[in-house]
């Protein structure tokens, strides 16, 4: 266990600092052609022409297609699941959203194919767009219940919403009865998961039938698979290679149009075909995340004991379903926070709209199901009068309730939120900063805001999925990795290590970790929802300790002794606790199997007597030794406290963000480096969706931004004082005991900050983003000082 809670620097750092690492834009493969898109410059239209001859002229332009001009393109459509939509390769029949790809251009450069596809010519017929789905209500009567959602329909065969789902079982008589009940709306932005690297991909159709595929990729085999469906393949006719990838945040864990239409091509034009988003594309038509309108209700009696809690969620999740319906179904799942509220029920309303799909983001589904919650029960606060922490402690589920279910079907398997509240209360400073609040009111100074937040999140991904570890033992004494995850920066090359050396007992530096690589690791799940360590460490923590039984046992038969004499300690083999004698070097015959001899051969000529057997010997006298193991465990829980101080200027509209605290319990963790990596890149996230970013879409349906200047991104000078601490309740469901931690900043900071806002300026809600502008509005423009 050497290594287990050790912040040993990363060893993939060097090569991206020096620009050592390649990404897919960095691969050179000859005669690779470079995509570019057509996209629709409108919402919503009738497609009467695309016509692709002007493209052809272009200088340098290999080819240009439609959707009519390649039915073999036209032919294959994204599957959108049972009763949802597909979504086609290139659009047929009419656009759904700006961007929506129409025609595709390949030449020998990016620019060059960008010539070509400003040169496609576009006949299309506006139509009736809808944007966001409205907010419904309370009342669920048929005449209500789709209220908001109708708008112009994007499909002539079926209505706007794509999936409906509930959670936890109605509860209008204790609402009816209840002697507090807080009611509100509000907006999660859509925002744009903007990662250092847009989405890649190069495929590479070789010389033979074989496809081997570089992605910027978080699920190389689900996108191998995917692309065998596609074109008719075998699965091992495909090698999906994840190179080095500048992160993805969940938005890279799908399989998407352009990624088939470059595998098409590649075959279809027997060359290398490489597409490379653009940041203008990712801003106009790459994946959303967020994008939801909630209503709230909370019930609680006199003294703040919660009765029930509703919530009701229209989420818009753009033109194609994909995977955007499936993040709202989460906030479903994890509606109930930390707190025992013993009726809940939650709707949710997939609801197509027209622009760009929606799709997995930081956090995905667990950030919109705490802001809904923190902030309705920081408005119960505020209407009985009660500290917001007091009523939190009030209501949570009590460290001896565990395996608590809650009424949305979710186990949590262990926790204590009030030690975790208790813990952040005290670094801020909670009772001094109260007394300076208080103060600056009688006083008329500017004031400042105390936010709290507390989550509950689930990690591992489905309930019960899966993830591949493999350990080799190679004769120069070194060990080989293995491990179906795959890492967009999350640090796996080092802290993957970490666990193998730790379970072998053997210096750091001698265990090499693969992933990423369809060719190399046989099997893989994936790598999102905070599910890498929890279960690819688990797995590979798992096939350790198994390569460690199968080499005590090959060690006995090779020394004719009995297993349970053979023990492992330092990457080496004991007898018996003595010293093994390790045959010299050299064609010596092998060991009899058995019998009269055995015992000769391990006492024979030795090359000094060493302490115990080392296993790379092993390997070498016995041949390959490796243990592969696919582990399914449970959901884990981690949760946390997060609070905010905030200072307000009324006349301005600013937030000055004074200090963040977040105690974070992720159960084991086995680089605390690499953790508090992932706290601060996740608080940055979750400071951005509360100040700073929101996909504007302008009256004409189209994206506002073009370019960062218009999508605002916190940077290091936007950074406030941070505290990380945490709390540690391991997970009893993994041999390492690790939970998910790379989520939690986007999940408890949204709230924590919009409550302490709120709290300043005392008022009951402002919707996200907290600019100049809404916070100014507010305070009715501003609070007159004597």
């Amino acid at each position: 266990m050497r290594y287990i809670g050790m912040p040993l620097a990363r060893r993939e750092d060097r090569d991206l600092v020096t620009g050592q690492a390649r990404t897919v834009a960095d691969l050179d493969l000859p005669g690779t052609l470079e995509l570019a898109f057509t996209r629709s410059p409108v919402p919503h239209a009738l497609i009467r022409e695309v016509d692709v001859a002007a493209a052809l002229k272009e200088e340098g332009v290999a080819g240009a297609w439609s959707a009519a001009d390649l039915p073999y393109l036209a032919a294959r459509d994204l599957p959108g699941g049972e009763g949802v939509p597909p979504w086609p390769l290139l659009a047929t029949g009419r656009v759904r959203y700006p961007g929506e790809a129409l025609a595709v251009v390949a030449a020998g450069t990016r620019a060059r194919a960008e010539d070509g596809a400003e040169a496609v010519r576009l006949n299309l017929e506006p139509l009736p767009f809808t944007l966001a789905p409205g907010a419904g209500g309370h009342d669920q009567s048929d005449d209500r219940r789709r209220s908001g959602t109708e708008g112009p329909r994007l499909f002539d065969d079926r209505d706007n919403v794509a999936v409906e789902r509930t959670f936890g079982e109605p509860a209008d008589d204790v609402f009816a009865s209840a002697p507090v009940v807080v009611e509100a709306a509000y907006r999660e932005q859509l925002l744009l998961p903007t990662s250092l690297e847009p989405r890649a991909v190069l495929v590479d159709p070789g010389h033979g039938d074989h496809l081997t595929v570089y992605a910027s990729h978080q699920a190389q085999h689900r996108l191998r698979d995917s692309l065998a469906a596609a074109l008719g393949f075998g699965r091992e006719r495909i090698r999906v290679i994840v190179p080095a990838t500048g992160g993805a945040f969940g938005a890279k864990s799908q399989t998407y149009p352009e990624y088939l239409v470059a595998a098409l091509l590649a075959v279809h034009l027997r060359r290398p075909v490489r597409w490379c988003e653009d940041r203008a594309e990712a801003l106009l038509a790459g994946p959303r995340g967020r994008g939801q309108t909630q209503r709230v209700r909370l019930a609680a009696d006199d003294d703040g004991t919660f009765l029930a809690y509703e919530l009701l969620i229209d989420a818009g999740i753009g033109a194609y379903p994909h995977t955007g319906a499936f993040v709202p179904m989460m906030t479903g799942a994890m509606s109930t926070g930390a707190y025992r509220t013993p009726r809940v029920h939650t709707r949710v309303r997939c609801v197509l709209t027209n622009t760009a799909p929606t799709t997995s983001y930081r956090g995905a589904g667990r950030p919109e199901a705490a802001y809904a919650l923190e902030r309705t029960v920081d408005r119960l606060a505020r209407r009985l009068g009660v500290d917001p922490a007091e009523l939190r402690r009030r209501n949570f589920i009590r460290p001896g309730q565990y395996p608590y279910l809650t009424p949305t079907g979710r186990t949590y398997d262990s926790g204590d939120y009030a030690a975790a509240l208790d813990k952040a209360l005290t670094a801020v400073g909670y009772d001094e900063v109260r007394a300076e609040q208080a103060r600056r009111r009688e006083e008329g100074e500017p004031p400042i805001g105390v936010g709290i937040a507390t989550y509950v999140e689930r990690s591992g991904g489905p309930p019960d999925s899966d993830e591949f570890g493999s350990v080799e033992a190679c004769p120069d004494g070194t060990f080989i990795a293995r491990v179906g995850s795959t890492s967009t920066g999350q640090g796996h090359f080092t802290a993957f290590a970490q666990v193998v050396a730790s379970v072998l007992d053997v210096e750091v530096d001698r265990v090499r970790v693969v992933e990423g690589d369809t060719g190399e690791v046989p099997y893989g799940f994936a790598t999102f929802g905070s599910r890498s360590m929890q279960v690819g460490g688990a797995a590979l923590w798992r096939a350790a300790e198994s390569l460690v039984a199968t080499a005590r046992r090959r060690c006995a038969e090779l020394l004719g002794v009995g297993e349970e004499e053979v023990s492992y300690a330092a990457g080496r083999l004991v007898v018996g606790g003595d010293t093994c004698a390790i045959p010299a070097p050299g064609p010596a015959p092998g060991p009899p199997a058995d019998g009269p001899g055995a015992g000769d051969f391990a006492a024979g000529v030795a090359a000094g007597p060493l302490p115990g057997l080392p296993i790379g010997e092993l390997v070498a006298r016995t041949g390959p030794l490796r243990a592969d193991e696919i582990v399914a465990l449970p959901q884990a829980f981690p949760y946390g406290a997060h609070v905010a101080v905030v200072e307000v200027d009324p006349d301005l509209g600013t937030v000055h963000v004074r200090q963040l605290v977040a105690v974070d319990d992720y159960g084991v963790v086995v680089n605390p480096m690499i953790v508090s990596g992932q706290g601060y890149g996740s608080i940055a996230q979750g400071l951005g969706q509360a100040l700073y970013e929101q996909a504007v879409i302008g009256e004409d349906g189209l994206p506002y931004a073009s370019t960062l200047l218009d999508y605002l991104l916190p940077t290091a000078a936007d950074m406030p004082p941070i505290t990380l601490l945490e709390t540690a309740t391991p997970n009893p469901n993994t041999p390492l005991g690790a939970k998910g931690a790379g989520e939690a900043g986007c999940i408890g900071i949204p709230p924590a900050i919009v409550n302490a806002v709120c709290d300043a300026l005392d008022v009951d809600h402002i919707d996200m983003p907290l600019t100049p502008a809404a916070v100014w509005a507010a305070t009715g423009g501003g609070i007159a000082r004597p």
